[in-house]
């Protein structure tokens, strides 16, 4: 009844009061539930109207254990319930102690200065909030560290790219001479030189993120961040320097860094494409250990710049990419000089002899069931074996944000926010997200999926994969319609002919829509980006026979 509500109110209120003095005195929330709350029932069952009391409180918090506790009508639940409220300090809040409820240094504060930590701080900015970017490089077992930007800008997509672009030059100068140019002189590339120009203007890159976050009145410390206690940092700079922070809120954009595989000789005379991008001498014969699309197209652009490649691969190549668009990427790059080989994992790396970049014996052993055992020397090993998520050694544990102990991803909800209210976390730290420079900028839930891969045959996809497609939908009520074809720039050049590849997946049941595209071919990027807008927007079979192409393109593959 109405009556026993208010009663219940009134007891409620007295409870409180005496909660909130005993926090005050002795600080230990938890102590004092485990040690009061059979004395706050049996209160309660002394209580003239207690029953009906108890049966109105359980219809209120559908919860017949104690403790119970209620904050100014806000119900928290119970003893465990209580104790992560006043860890992740929204207890004090509810509470109005005055000890906690104290001013923080700035409205939010950021653990990476990457591309999602970078576009949520000048956001947030532009909205007047005063912020703070924390962002530091532990250095690879190598040395090796770098700028403001984070991976894409520094040891990802970008110079990755350039790279490619370095290899692609390479094919067309070989192109040249059928379309009429001539030239004596042997053309050689020089590595020191590609990488000062490519390394020169990432750091012009650098330092236009640190101006652009000072004209956001964004402040930018070069230290490493971790949590002391709830709301509070501690930030540590190169010279051991440190300094404290506190927040209303915090957004963690780690990012992740490249495994290791835990063998001998894996860290002491091993490279990951950390290193490889600011290497300062030519890696020469080169082993690629890992079918990820780094691996693939890390030992693409090598190949292309006249190096002996070798790919050593587990299992299959590129898991979680489609099957079919796989095995034509690695049937392209061993007609183009790559060599693979196939279900062999490292066990140790020996050094033979110090150099520049000197020799290196590794020792593998067959994954397919058989005591084989290979050995080969190489002048660089370039592990490229995945990568994991840089959150277990920034205090997280100690204000309780949870990880998947497994890969140290964060959960979240639909709102990037993690079981402690006050954290965020975006960008290839999430469990279960897309782990793209794209995805973390947004930092949102994207509906359609969308890859490219700058492989030699570069490799572009939007949606799901044909195997994907088959697991959600069935095969009977899919379609698929693909079509190989020349691009007309390699056709006077006479280059591989038949090896340039689209694919369509359908949903037959849903009016054709395109639930899948692939493509291998030139740009292959660049087209995929136009037609990921296209197929956010419903795209069937229909409308895309119906599409005009831009003649002659590769984009007006039917």
């Amino acid at each position: 009844t109405t009556l026993m509500k208010e009663k219940l109110v009134v007891f409620l209120a007295g409870l409180q009061y005496i909660a909130v003095q005993i926090i005050n005195t002795s600080g230990c929330f938890k102590s004092f539930l485990l040690a009061n709350c059979s004395i706050m029932y049996l209160f309660l069952l002394f209580l003239a109207d207690g029953p009906s009391i108890q049966q109105v409180l359980v219809e209120l918090t559908n919860q017949r254990t104690v403790p119970n506790v209620f904050v100014n009508g806000t119900h928290i639940g119970g003893c465990d319930a209580t104790y992560q409220a006043y860890h992740d300090g929204s207890l004090q809040k509810l509470l109005g102690d005055s000890k906690d409820a104290e001013t923080y240094d700035y409205d939010l504060i950021i653990i990476g200065g990457g591309s999602g930590g970078l576009a949520c701080s000048k956001e947030a900015a532009g909205f007047g909030k005063k912020v703070l970017v924390l962002d530091y490089v532990v250095p690879t077992p190598l040395g090796t560290s770098w700028g403001l930007g984070g991976t894409c800008v520094n040891v990802g997509c970008i110079p990755k790219k350039l790279m490619h672009q370095a290899a692609l030059l390479g094919q067309a100068l070989q192109d040249s001479r059928k379309y009429g140019w001539q030239y004596e002189e042997q053309v050689k590339h020089n590595w020191e030189t590609m990488v000062e120009a490519i390394q020169n203007y990432i750091g012009s890159l650098n330092w236009g993120y640190r101006v652009s976050l000072r004209e956001k009145s964004v402040t930018y410390l070069n230290s490493y961040g971790e949590f002391v206690e709830p709301h509070k940092i501690k930030a540590t700079n190169r010279k051991g320097q440190v300094t404290y922070h506190t927040a209303e809120t915090f957004v963690l954009a780690t990012g992740e860094r490249p495994r290791y595989p835990g063998i001998p000789g894996d860290k002491e005379y091993c490279i990951t494409s950390d290193d490889l991008f600011s290497l300062p001498y030519c890696p020469g014969k080169t082993l690629v250990v890992g079918a990820s699309y780094v691996a693939l197209e890390c030992a693409g652009f090598l190949a292309g710049l006249g190096m002996d490649v070798t790919v050593m691969v587990r299992s299959i190549l590129l898991r979680g990419f489609d099957q079919e668009m796989a095995e034509r990427i690695g049937a392209y790059m061993e007609t183009h000089g790559v060599k693979f080989i196939k279900k062999f994992v490292p066990v140790q790396v020996e050094q033979l002899e110090e150099g520049m970049p000197g020799r290196l014996k590794v020792t593998a052993k067959s994954t397919g069931g058989e005591p084989e055992i290979f050995e080969e020397e190489y002048n660089t090993v370039l592990l490229a074996i995945g990568r994991d998520a840089c959150t277990r050694n920034i205090g997280l544990e100690t204000i309780g944000v949870k990880i998947n102990e497994k890969n140290g991803k964060v959960p979240v909800n639909d709102e990037e926010q993690t079981n402690v209210p006050y954290v965020y976390a975006i960008g290839d730290i999430l469990e279960g997200k897309l782990e793209l420079t794209p995805v973390a900028i947004q930092a949102g839930k994207l509906l359609s999926k969308y890859e490219f891969l700058f492989t030699p045959l570069e490799y572009g996809s939007c949606g799901l994969s044909e195997e994907k497609a088959i697991e959600g939908y069935g095969k009977q009520n899919l379609e698929v319609y693909h079509s190989l074809f020349w691009p007309l720039e390699w056709t006077v050049a006479g280059r591989d002919n038949n090896t340039c590849y689209g694919k369509i997946i359908c949903n037959k049941h849903d009016n054709n829509r395109v639930i899948g595209f692939h493509v291998l071919g030139p740009n292959a990027g660049e087209v995929t980006q136009g037609f990921a807008a296209a197929i956010k927007c419903g795209l069937t079979k229909e409308l895309l026979d119906e599409t005009i192409g831009i003649h002659p393109t590769c984009a007006e593959v039917r």
